[in-house]
């Protein structure tokens, strides 16, 4: 069996602890540190399938930490742990890049199917993509593989997120991107603050894309997203 291997960086040693165990019971390989350099080191010197990443941490906060983690592979899942329930830190956390965010006090039931769910998408992302790799739009290449868009010879390096979102719209050309079904298959859920996040990403997508007038991404009121491409 193929076993997934995690990077979990939790503080709370106890915590810490339950939640190794409670995960390697689970099938999956875990490498517990107890810090953001720590973590970040583990990190750099390993090849992990997904990480765990709690916000309160000593010497780099989980946020600053998935930054860096990012800037080294911009595929890896990361899921955000914390005590803190304010919206501004669950939007924050999908801005970084954060694939999943649960707010503690939680059950390990809950990681256990967050964790499988946000797998199970970039698994299937990744099959997606090996069936549509580049995408052709007005005068944009976007090679989805590579998270690359190119314009005029100019290529532009995409996070994770914003070429999920992209390759979404790309799929969906000329055609209505449901909203919920965004949602679904890129954040998980259908809620609040994921939508936000995603308003976010179309944002920075619209600015991306404003060098050619024959592309524009609509907002269909109440229902989704148009990338227009006018032939």
């Amino acid at each position: 069996m193929n076993q997934k291997k995690l990077l979990l960086v939790e503080d709370d040693l106890n915590l810490g602890i339950v939640l190794k165990d409670f995960l390697e019971m689970e099938g999956f390989i875990v490498t517990h540190c107890n810090d953001g350099r720590s973590g970040l080191e583990a990190f750099l010197n390993d090849t992990f399938h997904l990480a765990i990443l709690d916000v309160m941490l000593p010497f780099i906060d989980g946020f600053t930490l998935a930054e860096k983690i990012r800037k080294q592979d911009k595929k890896i899942p990361l899921i955000f742990l914390t005590a803190k329930s304010m919206k501004e830190d669950k939007i924050r956390g999908f801005k970084t890049g954060g694939d999943d965010y649960i707010t503690k006090p939680f059950s390990t039931e809950e990681l256990i199917l967050r964790i499988n769910a946000v797998l199970r998408r970039t698994e299937d992302f990744i099959t997606d993509t090996n069936k549509t790799t580049v995408f052709n739009f007005g005068e944009f290449e976007f090679d989805s593989n590579e998270q690359i868009l190119s314009h005029n010879g100019n290529k532009r390096q995409l996070t994770k997120r914003e070429s999920d979102v992209l390759r979404m719209l790309c799929t969906y050309k000329n055609k209505l991107l449901k909203r919920e079904i965004a949602l679904k298959e890129i954040w998980g859920e259908n809620d609040y603050f994921m939508g936000r996040s995603m308003d976010v990403y179309i944002t920075k997508l619209r600015k991306m894309l404003k060098d050619d007038p024959k592309v524009t991404i609509v907002n269909v009121h109440n229902a989704g997203f148009k990338l227009m491409v006018e032939v």
